[in-house]
């Protein structure tokens, strides 16, 4: 490279250690472009570009700016992508692998925060913390007992993944006295009982949790994975959760797990569509308690991500592999392909 190679972004919300990092760094020129109103220049930007922080909410960023086969074709000297966040649902990862182009993402980096929005969504739930709220702002005539709701301690929450977050949860859990087993087709059982948690099956998972809780990746294996077949295997009076991503749970199934008085409530932060209109039906219910894909969303967890992402961009551009690889069979024609650009 003739002259410092060019990191680029769009210019949706990113923490200001972003830009700081990268302009510390001195060995990449940084680019913003625009994510609206041009996108014939803003593709012409990436053109240049060497890499690419990309937005991870895929309701939020264009879809001709996604990371697709086409955008690589469009951009063959683009050397590495980083995700602003733990999912990569607008990148084609095996694209990328194709082409040569390493991709990072976050994971873990908001993991506190997303934990910590799991245990709200489920006391909100249980205790009935909203419908209690709701009373007080309109309603008379009312009793404590009306709103009683029930204890945590002493049930069994089911995680299906148990990667960075799912291991914080485990953690919260077990300080509330909580009973941890947990699905995680791609870690051994002796690293799942490491993580804090008894391994069991999917099918076991359901039958015997009081809680079901979602910590896996959006992906081909389990798009769709929480259908009505599972929410019938849940135990009649059991809670599920979601604060892993909208299409791995099937929404009108779940409200009709809820309108039939199986499932006894609901936390939900991800949706298919998001936000989900006002009239979705799940947010009709009061046993619902909705966020809008807000777990990660907090001022710690957006600095630890987007001063991750950069540190991750600036390694790879450096020729050094980065912590977060989501697909390391990449990395030796990156080396290459580095070497070639240099």
């Amino acid at each position: 490279m003739s002259q410092l190679p060019i990191l680029a972004r769009l210019d949706l919300w990113v923490h200001p250690i972003f830009d700081e990092r990268v302009q510390q760094a001195g060995h990449a020129r940084l680019r913003v472009l625009p994510a609206h109103g041009d996108p014939a220049a803003t593709l012409a930007g990436l053109r240049e570009a060497s890499a690419y922080h990309v937005h991870a909410a895929k309701d939020e960023l264009p879809r001709p700016l996604w990371v697709s086969a086409e955008l690589l074709r469009d951009c063959p000297g683009l050397l590495c992508v980083s995700s602003s966040g733990a999912g990569y649902d607008t990148i084609d990862v095996a694209a990328c692998t194709a082409a040569g182009v390493p991709v990072v993402n976050q994971a873990g980096m908001n993991g506190d925060s997303v934990a910590e929005l799991t245990f709200a969504l489920l006391l909100a739930v249980q205790r009935r913390v909203v419908e209690s709220h709701q009373q007080l702002r309109t309603g008379q005539g009312y009793t404590r007992e009306s709103l009683m709701g029930h204890e945590i301690r002493g049930t069994c929450i089911g995680l299906v993944g148990i990667g960075e977050i799912g291991t914080r949860v485990a953690r919260i859990a077990q300080g509330f006295g909580m009973r941890v087993c947990a699905y995680d087709p791609l870690l051994e059982p002796a690293t799942i009982r490491a993580r804090g948690a008894e391994p069991v099956t999917l099918d076991a998972l359901l039958a015997q949790s009081d809680v079901v809780s979602l910590h896996c990746p959006l992906d081909a294996g389990t798009r769709g994975m929480i259908g009505a077949r599972e929410y019938a295997a849940m135990k009649p009076g059991a809670v599920f959760l979601s604060t892993a991503r909208g299409g791995i749970h099937d929404e009108a199934a779940l409200e009709a797990a809820l309108a039939a008085g199986h499932l006894a409530g609901a936390g939900l932060d991800v949706w298919l569509q998001e936000p989900p209109g006002n009239d979705a039906p799940l947010l009709q219910r009061p046993n619902v308690v909705g966020t809008f894909h807000t777990a990660g969303v907090t001022h710690e967890a957006r600095r630890n991500v987007a001063q991750g992402s950069a540190e991750q961009l600036l390694m790879m551009l450096r020729g050094e592999r980065p912590p977060r690889l989501v697909n390391p069979e990449a990395w030796p024609r990156a080396l290459e392909r580095l070497r070639r650009a240099a």
